[in-house]
């Protein structure tokens, strides 16, 4: 039999590896124009879309996907210099939900035994303590990339969308790691197959 300090332990050894257990995988899709040539060149600044409020929690989705066009080719106009040839448009999306719980907190079993030492009916109760679960928190990211002079009307050249969702209390969750995770796994192998969706761990 365990003694309580041992069921103690386990507990508390449970409960650390949930608070340190990975982010899911980015579940990505990309589509872009047949014609690819104007891709991952040239200058390119990120604005949000049409509704997007240009706030610091934006901002800080902003430069991380501008730290990945970066790094695929594009380079960013300097303050001075003309405006750049494309734009990429960000749309971002929160949202924080309480899962609802799928089953009742106490379960009651019975047990019976025919024949033999100790034969009888037994009655159990469980109680589940693992409290209601925890706060989710689900990041959606759009980008858009299109010609300056043909925005916003033109077919854009190249469209991605990316998200997961993690527990509320992930540091994912927070906006300077979760815009890092989404930005990557978007332009990760930048243009991508157009029109599949994929996992990025």
């Amino acid at each position: 039999m365990r003694t309580l300090p041992a069921l103690l332990a386990l507990t508390a050894a449970l409960a650390l590896n949930a608070c340190v257990a990975p982010i899911g995988p980015v579940e990505v899709t990309r589509f872009h124009a047949p014609d690819m040539s104007r891709l991952g060149r040239g200058t390119i600044r990120v604005e949000p879309a049409t509704g997007q409020a240009d706030n610091l929690e934006f901002r800080t989705y902003a430069a991380a996907v501008a730290r990945e066009l970066t790094r695929i080719g594009y380079t960013e106009p300097l303050p001075g210099q003309a405006a750049s040839a494309q734009i990429a448009l960000l749309t971002l999306e929160r949202n924080t939900y309480q899962p609802q719980r799928s089953n009742s907190p106490v379960s009651v079993g019975v047990g019976g035994g025919t024949g033999g030492y100790g034969s009888g009916v037994g009655l159990g109760i469980g109680f589940d303590l693992s409290g209601k679960p925890k706060e989710q928190v689900e990041t959606r990211v759009f980008v858009s990339i299109r010609d300056r002079a043909a925005a916003p009307t033109a077919t854009a050249l190249w469209e991605g969308r990316a998200g997961f969702v993690v527990r509320g209390d992930s540091p994912l969750a927070q906006a300077p790691l979760g815009s890092a995770k989404v930005a990557e796994a978007l332009f990760k192998g930048f243009p991508g197959q157009s029109g599949e969706t994929i996992q990025v761990k």
